[in-house]
């Protein structure tokens, strides 16, 4: 861990020797296949017997006059999206032929000279632009992304692709291009790395001890984990009451990056480490809890992000915090009805110990206000099953106090392939968040996603806010376009586009 990415490079040549592949795009009448047949000296006819098409993200191999194996990937009609779908496709295609080469225990196969079996060229065309050149790369680097704790050895992997640019185009600037690209899929990865890994191995202590020590080796970022100790030092009862019934503690992890001469906004981003989640007390059902370990993929976003934002030098200020716990049964866990006084002296009411992320996360905020001197607020967290009800398992729930903060969030969502979708502070059930025996109360009745958000609200000190839910887009259940099975790392690369949108 970091998982390895494919590298990228932008060139001019097309190299012979080397395994190549050709976009087919949408022609007048059907796919372009001729377009697509030029460069590897073959005959439609050899495109259409394989079936290929210009459907986005259709691969298919093709046996070349000269041996070995050519591709042709479907690009539709060549927006951002289609080319992202099309280097996903490409990485999983290359992946199984190693993975069937490495099996048969042909090193080779039909893919070539064994030094290039791990190597592909991509043609680019006349037309590319750098929202198509940064789209395929995303697709590249996480489509093959796989996370396995085997003893099998290291399966092959694609290790470099070249992107061939067309005469003319501008080889730095594409470039430039690619590097940013890669970054992002770098926060991805990382993200989904960390998702994925078991919580036997992922404490509090270990999940934060990573980023620690990644953060480490990346200028201008520093990091500080903070143990249980200080925190009953200093008044994080959300936190503790939630990691109380662990026999492993819980922890604060606080990243800040700070670059020199730079002003501007401080943005403060906050996720969710639940390292794994029962539900404690108002236990779980045991179907599905397995998938718990990822309850901390909001935690993980964060920290994939500011790892990026650091090694992007983006000239903003950034804060990375995560409230890390695991939520356990047993005789010193937190109970319904329990009342538990977070950081800041504020009060909360226990309804349901499965409502334990926006416990942590209330400490966070209150924290944040009261130390950081924050200009904006971000907190992101696998939330609400209600969020997934509402939007599914691709789109992000988004909420804000601030108009001009939810656009950002949205627009930088659309930069980076990451949809959200604005849901509404309903003020009509304010007040069911005010407590009775308590300041708040942790479930108020109503629409749980609105509701989880209101309760946050009243720890943010009136600052511009937004909450990301991303109950849904935190895991898939199987592959499509760069998205794997498994931890998604969904936002990380969102909140890398929103902190440089700050920096312009």
């Amino acid at each position: 861990m970091p998982t390895s990415l494919v590298e990228v490079d932008v060139v001019r040549q097309w190299r012979d020797g080397v395994p190549g592949a050709v976009a087919v795009f949408d022609g007048e009448s059907g796919p372009d296949l001729a377009a697509a047949a030029e460069p590897f000296d073959v005959d439609i006819a050899v495109l259409q017997a394989v079936g290929a098409s210009s459907s986005a993200g259709d691969v298919r191999a093709l046996p070349l006059p000269s041996g070995g194996v050519g591709w042709v990937v479907g690009v539709g009609s060549g927006e951002p999206v289609k080319w992202r779908s099309a280097g996903a496709a490409l990485a999983r295609a290359l992946r199984a032929r190693l993975d069937q080469a490495a099996e048969s225990d042909d090193e080779v196969g039909d893919l070539g000279d064994a030094s290039d079996a791990d190597y592909l060229q991509i043609r680019l065309p006349d037309d590319v632009d750098g929202e198509a050149v940064s789209a395929l790369t995303l697709g590249l680097a996480l489509g093959g992304y796989r996370f396995r704790v085997t003893v099998k050895p290291t399966p092959p992997r694609l290790r470099k692709v070249l992107l061939v640019a067309p005469e003319g185009a501008d080889v730095a600037a594409l470039g430039e291009q690619v590097r940013r690209t890669r970054e992002l899929a770098a926060a991805t990865a990382l993200a989904r790395d960390l998702a994925n890994a078991p919580s036997n191995i992922k404490d509090p202590a270990w999940f934060t001890g990573v980023a620690a020590e990644l953060a480490a080796d990346v200028p201008d970022l520093t990091a500080v984990v903070r143990d249980e100790k200080w925190l009953a030092d200093n008044g994080f009862g959300g936190i503790l009451a939630v990691g109380g019934g662990s026999s492993r503690p819980p922890r604060l992890l606080e990243l800040t990056y700070r670059p020199k001469d730079v002003e501007g906004p401080h943005l403060v981003l906050i996720g969710k480490g639940i390292t794994f989640d029962t539900g404690g007390i108002s236990i779980k059902p045991a179907e599905g809890m397995h998938l718990m370990r990822t309850d901390m993929s909001g935690g993980a976003a964060v920290i994939g992000a500011l790892l990026t934002i650091a090694r992007l030098e983006l000239p903003v200020r950034v804060t990375g915090l995560v409230p890390s716990a695991e939520n356990h049964v047993s005789g010193s866990a937190y109970r319904p009805g329990d009342i538990v006084r977070h950081y800041g002296g504020t009060t909360t009411e226990v309804g349901n110990t499965d409502a334990e992320g926006r416990m942590v996360l209330a400490d966070a905020l209150a924290y944040a206000v009261d130390r950081l001197e924050p200009d904006l607020l971000v907190d992101v967290a696998t939330l609400t099953g209600a969020m997934k009800v509402a939007l599914g398992l691709r789109t992000g729930g988004l909420f804000a106090t601030d108009g001009e903060l939810a656009d950002r969030v949205r627009e930088a969502g659309q930069r980076v392939g990451e949809a959200w979708w604005r849901m509404p502070l309903l003020e009509d059930h304010a007040e069911d968040v005010k407590g009775r025996l308590a300041d708040v109360k942790q479930t108020p009745p109503g629409p749980g996603g609105i509701t989880a958000a209101l309760f946050l609200r009243e720890f943010t000190g009136g600052l511009p806010w937004a909450h990301l839910d991303i109950a849904g887009p935190a895991r898939a259940d199987k592959d499509y376009a760069e998205v794997v099975s498994g931890g998604t790392g969904f936002a990380a690369r969102s909140l890398v586009a929103l902190a440089a949108s700050f920096s312009n």
